[in-house]
């Protein structure tokens, strides 16, 4: 049995990377529960991993989750009643949201909270799109920085088009495995590819017919900036 890492998931295929360096294409045997909850997804970006590797097919088979330090759920975008596993252990994760384009909604900051919270996962609100922000979204962030801020949480002002804040964020990143999430349109990706352009993730404008973002994030994957920093970027909420 080869123990490895969890470092990308799309939803029937699971793509370990073993404690050799090399990756392989796994599956999952049987049915995994997370403390008897239903998980439309039971293995996660980020999970430790037991995994019995068929050499003549190249493909693995997923036998046994180690014990999670945390995870991170949101409800399944598919069934309501079940649960869809984000992320597991990492170290902080970061929010990325804004103002406007698209419109914020502040209900989606505090559900995000209470599914680290429990976790005592440390959260960096990122408010991104600074450039576009007028005298009344600017008020708007002072008033919630200040309301999340006073229970404990870091608040930043960025722009990812005009390298806003940029190189703070780049730093509270380093030497840690940060799970970066968002509503979708709030450009995460070209913030992270503003702080890692190695990465070069696809981007999408908002739709002019919805004035929604379109996901350009179809599934979880880790992603190694160095020996000690990682970033997990998840689809859009």
């Amino acid at each position: 049995m080869l123990k490895g890492k969890v470092i990308k998931s799309t939803g029937s295929w699971y793509q370990v990377e073993l404690d050799s360096g090399d990756r392989i294409q796994c599956r999952i045997l049987g049915k995994f529960r997370l403390n008897g909850l239903k998980l439309t997804n039971p293995v996660a970006v980020g999970d430790e991993v037991e995994v019995d590797y068929k050499e003549e097919e190249d493909t693995g088979m997923i036998k046994k989750v180690l014990p999670r330090k945390n995870y991170v759920v949101r409800q399944s975008p598919r069934n309501l009643h079940n649960l869809h596993l984000m992320a597991s252990n990492i170290d902080q994760a970061v929010l990325i949201v804004t103002i406007i384009h698209p419109n914020l909604k502040q209900g989606f900051i505090d559900r995000f909270l209470l599914m680290t919270e429990p976790h005592d996962i440390p959260v960096i609100l990122i408010f991104n799109k600074a450039d576009l922000y007028e005298e009344e979204e600017f008020l708007i962030y002072k008033m919630l920085k200040e309301i999340y801020e006073s229970i404990g949480y870091k608040v930043m002002l960025v722009s990812a088009l005009n390298n806003v804040g940029t190189d703070d964020l780049k730093a509270l990143l380093k030497n840690k495995i940060t799970l970066i999430s968002g509503q979708s349109g709030v450009g995460k990706s070209t913030l992270i590819n503003s702080i890692h352009p190695q990465l070069n993730l696809k981007t999408l404008e908002i739709s002019d017919y919805t004035g929604k973002g379109q996901h350009t994030t179809t599934f979880a994957e880790m992603f190694a900036i160095d020996d000690e920093t990682y970033i997990i970027d998840t689809p859009g909420i």
